[in-house]
């Protein structure tokens, strides 16, 4: 995967130390970006943080973004696309049905937490975030920018457009083979949703069933 036992991680949030836990996990050490010298100051863990002015000077070094705003993730990954290596950073206990480790490994800057599974059939986007204990089904698609946080569960044939959200022990039912339940770009599918119908983009989805509330 890399040369390097050192990993640039944008971020200080939890999101970023999280992602900082797989890196470990892989015996890799994380090296944390923070944003400005205020961020950097705010900084009270142990392991070493640079500023963001700095961070080509580290070049050589492979990087990911554990920044959970997609947007600020788009930001950051298209400021630095030309100067920087993005890598997939994958948990060894994430666990993948025929063929999708390699799929997920053709992508760029996806970070997979720990616990998290993919079976079979699924398409994945860069710069995603799949976090701990996810599940995605069949014949899913994930475009780039998505965030699925912990314990969410995509059962088969959704499609999560670009930017979009998914919460924290939310459920999006299943499509079907010739038209997949799909989540519109940059929309939010709010914690323990439960999706049985399409939803719009640049749209707040809430509830079960989940409805549209912004």
């Amino acid at each position: 995967m890399t040369l390097t036992n050192q990993i640039g991680i944008f971020g200080t949030s939890g999101m970023a130390r999280e992602a900082g836990d797989i890196a470990w996990a892989l015996g890799l050490e994380p090296i944390y970006v923070a944003r400005d010298e205020a961020e950097l100051q705010a900084w009270s863990f142990s392991a070493q943080v640079v500023v963001e002015q700095d961070v080509e000077q580290y070049s050589d070094m492979p990087f990911v973004i554990g920044i959970g705003e997609n947007y600020i993730r788009r930001a950051v990954a298209e400021r630095f696309k030309d100067s920087l290596q993005f890598i997939n950073l994958i948990h060894p206990s994430a666990t993948f049905g025929c063929g999708q480790r390699d799929m997920i490994e053709r992508c760029k800057g996806t970070i997979v937490a720990a616990g998290a599974r993919f079976t079979s059939g699924i398409a994945v986007g860069d710069f995603c975030i799949f976090n701990q204990n996810i599940t995605v089904a069949h014949d899913c698609l994930v475009d780039s920018y998505v965030h699925m946080a912990p314990g969410a569960n995509l059962s088969g044939n959704v499609h999560l457009k670009q930017g979009s959200w998914v919460g924290a022990g939310a459920v999006v039912n299943q499509g079907s083979n010739s038209e997949k339940r799909v989540v519109g770009e940059n929309t939010m599918v709010g914690s323990g949703a439960v999706v049985i119908k399409d939803c719009e983009a640049n749209a707040v989805y809430a509830g079960v069933p989940a409805k549209r509330i912004k």
